[in-house]
């Protein structure tokens, strides 16, 4: 069990498979502190919907009070850097707790309603069908190059009034922003050269929907800075957390929901026969089996007991979405694939006060996709298993994903 149980989140084969990792953890260590990198790793489902119910017990203003330095270890001439990443960090919403948190969220959540994102239905349905004419002239495409990413990027981008031809620059800067997820010893040089240019690229904007607003999302933000709820860098950083939130997991979902419905031809079957009336569970199903985040991280605020284990006030904790939508304990036959699933209380988008804001909108991008890629490529197959995930520990990203059709 010892080995079952090392402590180094970022080998190859965790990356490639973290569901037979933080399984074994599961199983044998559900509340299991982490030597390595200093943190309580939580694994199962009821665990993770409790923490995130006790908001108060558990802060997510991490790079505010986590007085340690990042892990795993990064160059000491880059600690500099690292206090650059804080204070960037540290400025986004999600980063801060109540009172702070439902005022920051209050300006933001009322564009991000159910019927709201419903509205925008139409727009992805035509920019799917744009996408997939594309590919079909090719008979071939990387579903990552060619569909996930642009989608999910023209759809935030639109929404925060991001001009056409900036957009695979938005994408650049969001590449390297995932670097904050990352282990490699350097990666606090290109993770501030992502958050610098993004601040740089949205500043501009912000000070023109500040004098001229409109209906974008950008101006909802900087209607925040007016009303004193946002600082000017508070507006600046959130919108580069919105542009880059707005698209990344959603990339993933449509990725992994893809390779999930070629690596079980029973369920692609299934969906076959009524892509429109299975969409909806079909993507609930896909965000649970294959997680587009795979952790979260949290600061205890206070001593807290957890399955015989002390959380010590200012403990880092992180917990894996991964493991808990797994959770033998909270589905049957977890690792099963099955768009039939219902319920479906999976926590792809957490839980709690700091459920995820664009979760709708996902929710739409992964039905609108996974229904047409039904209906228009009935025999999508692989091109190869050679397939890579991104070495991150908070999300489930592929390389890429090469398929074709007949």
């Amino acid at each position: 069990m010892a080995a079952r149980l090392q402590d180094d989140m970022f080998t190859p084969d965790v990356i490639a498979d973290p569901y037979t990792y933080y399984g074994h953890l599961r199983d044998a260590d559900p509340v299991h502190w982490n030597e390595a990198y200093e943190l309580w790793v939580v694994t199962r489902h009821d665990d993770l919907v409790w923490l995130t119910r006790h908001h108060e017990l558990f802060s997510s203003a991490v790079f505010k009070n986590d007085p340690r330095p990042p892990y795993p270890a990064i160059d000491e001439s880059d600690l500099g850097l690292y206090e650059y990443v804080r204070n960037y960090q540290g400025d986004q919403f999600i980063q801060h707790d109540r009172p702070d948190h439902l005022e920051m969220r209050r300006v933001v959540h009322g564009y991000f309603t159910p019927k709201s994102m419903e509205a925008w239905r139409p727009f992805v349905q035509k920019a799917v069908k744009q996408l997939l004419d594309a590919a079909a002239e090719k008979g071939s495409m990387d579903v990552m190059r060619d569909l996930a990413t642009p989608l999910p990027v023209l759809v935030i981008a639109e929404m925060m009034g991001v001009p056409e031809k900036d957009r695979p620059y938005i994408r650049q800067l969001a590449e390297k922003l995932l670097y904050i997820g990352r282990g490699e010893y350097d990666r606090m040089k290109p993770l501030t050269e992502g958050m610098r240019g993004m601040i740089e690229y949205v500043s501009p904007l912000v000070d023109e929907r500040i004098v001229r607003p409109g209906d974008d999302f950008s101006s909802v933000l900087a209607g925040g800075e007016k009303n004193g709820v946002f600082s000017r860098h508070e507006v600046l950083v959130n919108t580069s957390l919105l542009l880059l939130a707005g698209h990344e997991t959603t990339i993933n979902l449509l990725c992994n929901g893809t390779l999930a419905f070629i690596d079980h031809p029973d369920q692609w079957e299934l969906l076959k026969e009524d892509p429109a009336g299975r969409a909806r569970w079909a993507t609930e199903e896909c965000l649970r089996y294959d997680s587009p985040v795979k952790s979260i991280q949290r600061i205890a605020s206070e001593d807290v007991e957890m399955r015989g284990k002390v959380l010590r006030k200012e403990d880092r904790i992180r917990w894996f979405i991964s493991s808990a939508n797994r959770d033998p304990n909270a589905f049957a036959a977890p690792d099963t694939f099955d768009i039939s699933r219902q319920p479906n209380p999976h926590v792809a988008f957490g839980s709690g006060v700091h459920h995820c804001l664009g979760a709708t909108l996902a929710r739409v991008e992964g039905q609108e996709v996974f229904k047409a890629l039904a209906e228009r490529f009935p025999d999508l197959r692989l091109e190869t298993r050679d397939l890579d995930y991104q070495p991150s520990i908070t999300f489930r990203s592929l390389k890429s994903l090469p398929v074709a059709w007949n």
